[in-house]
């Protein structure tokens, strides 16, 4: 009899033919779980896990993780994005380069927003930018309850928002769409990093790292109860993802994150790698920009937080 398993995966192209039965889960029937944004579902995730099976923001994990919620992430990513683009100001504005943010604000979700966490260790490495002296103007609760901002951080008041403080003039930049700003903020946004793209390429070709913005996280009482799921999840996606691709290449898939990937390629080579090997780098950078925004308290190593279904011995996540 298979195991009927609740699962919440965003409208990502590679996980397609999961979500129409094309590619089976062996010995598993999924029940897929549809919620309005995949934040709400991280959140859910992380403080009560009602679901078997979710992705989930990384950096959200690893908090949740250190704070002792009962999950464990598989380092199947499901999406990749380069963070030097994203961050957006005002046409009008004075801001010309990163380090002129220094004492200004920035809007972003949540302070502990994966995708912040990669632009924040961007600015710092590859700008110099003095983060502490920024204030990081948040719209909604943080998802692990037990973190508690620093200082710098400032929550807007009930029914307050990013796009109104942007078209106000009280920030100087913000993160883009759903990481901060919307998709509307009714006044005209442009990438503080006007080179985006060249940048990205030369930060990828001098640090290997290729941002990862989703793992899949499953329940560790799911995973007693089912010990081979974490191999048969990786056997399940890994496949999905090599139909997805053929399609991309082949051209019947052309939507704006199949054409992004097609493009990505000619950089990183396979544009969404699964495994934790090839995916160390970028784990790693992940840590440890994290720890240094104090958002975890230390580093453990990649393989407690992120166990590869391949290897030997395979054990759920523990942050030690």
């Amino acid at each position: 009899m298979s195991a009927r398993l609740k699962i919440v995966l965003g409208p990502h192209g590679q996980v397609e033919d999961i979500r129409n039965g094309a590619v089976p889960v062996d010995g598993v029937d999924l029940e897929f779980i549809t919620v309005k944004r995949m934040p709400d579902a991280y959140r859910d995730m992380v403080r009560t896990q009602p679901y078997d099976i979710s992705e989930l923001a990384p950096s959200t994990y690893l908090m949740a993780l250190e704070a002792g919620a009962p999950i464990t992430a598989l380092p199947i990513p499901m999406t990749r994005r380069f963070r030097h683009a994203g961050l957006m100001r005002r046409a009008d504005s004075a801001i010309r380069t990163p380090k002129d943010l220094e004492g200004g604000r920035i809007g972003v979700r949540t302070n502990s927003l994966t995708a912040s966490v990669w632009t924040r260790g961007v600015l710092s490495d590859d700008y110099d930018v003095d983060l502490g002296s920024i204030t990081w103007v948040t719209e909604e609760p943080e998802n692990v309850e037990s973190y508690v901002p620093p200082a710098n951080v400032l929550r807007l008041p009930e029914g307050g928002s990013l796009a109104e403080e942007m078209r106000e003039g009280r920030l100087e930049a913000g993160m883009q769409g759903l990481a901060g700003l919307g998709d509307d903020p009714g006044v005209e946004l442009v990438d503080v990093v006007e080179d985006a793209a060249a940048r990205e390429a030369d930060f990828f070709r001098r640090t290997g790292v290729y941002p990862i913005h989703g793992v899949i996280t499953v329940r560790n009482s799911v995973l007693a109860e089912h010990p081979d799921l974490p191999l048969k999840l990786f056997e399940a996606f890994s496949a999905a993802k090599a139909n997805y691709w053929a399609r991309v290449q082949a051209g019947e898939a052309t939507g704006p994150d199949d054409l992004r990937y097609l493009k990505l390629a000619r950089l990183v080579g396979d544009p969404l790698p699964y495994g934790l090997d090839e995916n160390r780098t970028s784990f790693d950078a992940l840590v440890s920009y994290a720890h240094r925004l104090g958002l975890i308290s230390g580093t453990p190593p990649i393989e407690t937080l992120f166990p590869d279904p391949r290897a030997a011995g395979f054990k759920p996540a523990r942050w030690s």
